[in-house]
Parts: structure tokens; sequence; C-alpha cells
């Protein structure tokens, strides 16, 4: 290494013995351990020069050149070592197995949708795709139909994406939020229900939307006040009143159901609009309540909502 610093001019050894050894002075050790310290920040040798013998050079653009330089080398290696960790996870049994994940995971992340969406659906071929990559690609993604497929792929992996998508639920940034809560309302399990239930307390509007939908059609009525003001806010409202009726076919549910869309139209509710959909969505909803309530509104100042209640409850005379 001295060798090598004195062929580059880096350190001159202020004498010789008789024998030709190098002999360095204290100065020369002090400049060895400059050289090294400056070495220990990343310069190249020839910036380490510069810096020790030019008066003028100043070390401000360069040491922001280094940081740009070291986080791009850290971002390097924990790439790296996200794929090492998502290989082990995969468990493989043989070199060919890992040269398979490898391959999947640069699928996963090729500009091309094509390659991304035949990633996602290897597992039909039994090919071992590790969760968390899948759950970190349909975060990310952004071609519905790839979006679909890995969403279907994570849904035929068990449980085991749960917690990474529970944490994008908290995600700052509102798409990342609003994937992971479709990827859980594809997951059939009990966990992902529990998921669901939670994520109606979201702060995020469109999650607790997604949620009490996903729950309607389990069955699971905690979402009924959400859907409800779905329907009155002209949000989704035709999908949300089809999940109300689903669930309001349940006897022990209906009357439950009625009860809040009739104190939706009793807490403030005047715009017309609002009372239609309201309407529309008391159709579906059996039993007497319901229908107390559409004779209300067949008398309403509002002719379309009055002719609306009117024939909604000839018919269900007529059923």
């Amino acid at each position: 290494m001295l060798r090598h610093y004195e062929s580059l001019g880096l350190l001159r050894p202020a004498d010789r013995t008789g024998a030709g050894y190098r002999e360095y002075s204290s100065d020369d050790i002090r400049r060895i351990f400059h050289i090294e310290s400056l070495r220990s920040l990343g310069l190249s040798l020839r910036d380490v020069r510069r810096a020790l013998d030019d008066p003028g050079f100043a070390p401000s653009d360069l040491v922001d050149d280094l940081i740009r330089q070291t986080r791009e080398r850290i971002a390097g290696e924990t790439e790296l070592l996200t794929r090492l960790r998502r290989i082990g996870a995969a468990e493989p049994d043989g070199w060919e197995d890992v040269l398979q994940i490898v391959a999947l995971l640069q699928a996963l992340g090729s500009e091309s949708a094509g390659k991304r969406q035949r990633a996602a659906l290897s597992s039909v071929d039994g090919a071992s795709v590790p969760t968390e990559a899948l759950v970190e690609a349909a975060l990310n993604e952004t071609d519905a139909n790839v979006a679909g497929a890995l969403r279907w792929a994570l849904a035929q992996s068990g449980d085991g994406g749960l917690e990474l998508l529970a944490e994008g639920l908290d995600s700052s940034v509102a798409e990342v939020r609003k994937r992971a809560v479709q990827c859980i309302a594809e997951m059939p399990s009990c966990k992902a229900t529990a998921l669901l239930q939670d994520a109606l307390t979201n702060p995020d509007i469109m999650v607790r939307r997604c949620a009490a939908m996903a729950l309607g059609a389990r069955g699971v009525a905690d979402g009924v006040p959400t859907l409800i003001d779905m329907v009155v806010e002209d949000a989704n409202d035709v999908d949300a009143a089809d999940a109300l009726s689903a669930l309001a076919s349940r006897p022990a549910l209906a009357d439950q159901i009625a009860t809040r869309l009739v104190e939706s139209l009793a807490h403030g509710v005047v715009e017309s609009s609002a009372r239609r959909r309201l309407t529309q969505a008391l159709a579906e909803i059996p039993g007497i309540t319901a229908s107390r309530a559409l004779a209300d509104l067949s008398h309403d100042e509002d002719r379309v909502v009055a002719l609306t209640a009117a024939y909604i409850l000839t018919m269900r005379d007529a059923r």
C-alpha cells in the first residue's frame, strides 16, 4: 500500500537507509493517517491527493457528491438484502428454485404490464412467489389488469400478506391505502374480515367505504352506517344499496337497516336527490318498518320521490 501511495505521488518518504529501506518521519506518519482518514469517507486516491495538496480545494461539493453516492450504494444494498430475504422466505429446495424465484421477482418489477401480470398469475403453475413481493407489487401497481391479478394471487396465498397489507392501510399515500383495502377485501379469511372491521374507523373515507362494501358482501352488518352514508352522499350508491339489500335478506337485520334508513330521512336529509336514493334503497328492504317509511314518502313534496315510493308500495302489495 505504501509503495502504491509513493508511486502516485501521495507519499514521499523523508529518507532511505543505506540498505535502501524507506524511512518515514513523524510528518510522513501523520500524512499516512490523513490519507487513510479521507479514504474512509469514500474519497478516491486522486481526490485524497487534491484534498491534501491543493489549498484551493473546497470539500463541500465533494462531500455532497459522496453523500449522493453513499445513498445510491445503500439503496442498492437494501434492494439486494430485500431480494435475498424474499428468496430465503420462499425456502427453495435447490438452485433451480432460487433461479425461478429471481426470475419471478424480476418479472414483477418489469416495465411490461404483461410480464408483471404473468408473474402474478404464475402461482397457477405452482411457482413459489414470495408473499412479501406480491404485497409490495400490489400496493404499487397502477395497471388495473395487473392489480386484479396480484389481488387474486394474494387471495390464493393465505393470510401471509395480511400484516403488510394492514401497514398499507396506514400509508401516507391515498392510492396505497386504497389498494391495500382492495387486496384485503378479496381475501376470504376471518383475519381479513377482522381487518376490514377495523378499517371502518380508518381516517380515509375511501378505505371505510371499500371495507363496508366488502363486509356487506360477507354478510357482516358492521358497515351498515357507512353504506347508508354512501347512499345519502351519492357515493357508489347503487352498489351500497345492493349490499344493504343483501344484508336485509336476514330477518334479524331487515328492520335494523330500515330503521337506520328512516333515521337518515328524519335527520335533516332535505335534498330531493338524497331522498330519492333513500327511497330506492328502501325498495329492497323487507318488513313493516320499510313499508311505513315508503307510505310516508308517497306524500313527499318532491313528486318524483312520492311517485317512486307509491310505485314501490304497489309492487310490494302485489308480491
